[in-house]
């Protein structure tokens, strides 16, 4: 009796990954960037998760789902456009962030290198009263945001209402000799609130 062998030939691309990108607008600066050829709300994740800098601004983009996969992400600047929530908690290498002028009611930062990201700016953003920080006193005092905008570690509804009535803003930053300095690690720092309390504090790396 003949044996006959079957042989299953799959395309490469159907063991491809891809990450959803729903907006139009954030896919199409992806095709203009030659990393996306296709609107179909995909993109291939070998294409983007080795890009360092996004510069997508004015682009009309309301939702920047799929930044997630962005994982060797250095700056990202999306300012002025139409953003209202943006989850930056997996982009552990940001460095610079420039997300001004959107529309922003949520933006999350707890990606465990707070004091990695040594520019951020999120001014003209007049819903966004908190943003999720790992690390308040550093963003407090080195991130530019409007006067309205909180750092927490959790801007849950009922921890907002309870930071609302109680914010104290961070001053200034000391040395042991009182000079004004901008935050280091392992040098022993001190903290100077509005309501004249002090911390000491040592970042240790």
């Amino acid at each position: 009796m003949k044996k006959i062998l079957f042989v299953l030939i799959f395309p490469l691309y159907s063991f491809a990954q891809f990450t959803y990108v729903p907006d139009d607008n954030f896919e199409q600066a992806l095709i203009n960037l030659g990393v996306d050829s296709l609107i179909d709300d995909y993109v291939g994740t070998a294409g983007i998760d080795t890009i360092t800098y996004l510069y997508i601004s004015n682009r009309g983009i309301s939702d920047l789902t799929g930044i997630e996969d962005f994982i060797s992400l250095r700056g990202l600047f999306c300012y002025s456009n139409q953003l209202t929530f943006l989850d930056l908690s997996n982009n552990s290498q940001l460095f610079e962030v420039s997300c001004g002028s959107n529309l922003l009611t949520s933006l999350d930062i707890r990606n465990g290198n707070t004091q990695g990201l040594w520019y951020f700016i999120s001014t003209n953003n007049p819903s966004l009263t908190c943003i999720d920080v790992d690390d308040v006193l550093w963003a407090d005092y080195n991130w530019a945001t409007d006067t309205w905008t909180i750092f927490s570690t959790n801007c849950s509804v009922s921890n907002l209402e309870e930071n609302n009535s109680t914010v104290n803003r961070l001053l200034k930053v000391v040395d042991i000799y009182g000079r004004s300095i901008r935050p280091k690690p392992n040098i022993p720092l001190f903290y100077i609130f509005e309501d004249g309390r002090v911390e000491k504090k040592i970042v240790i790396k």
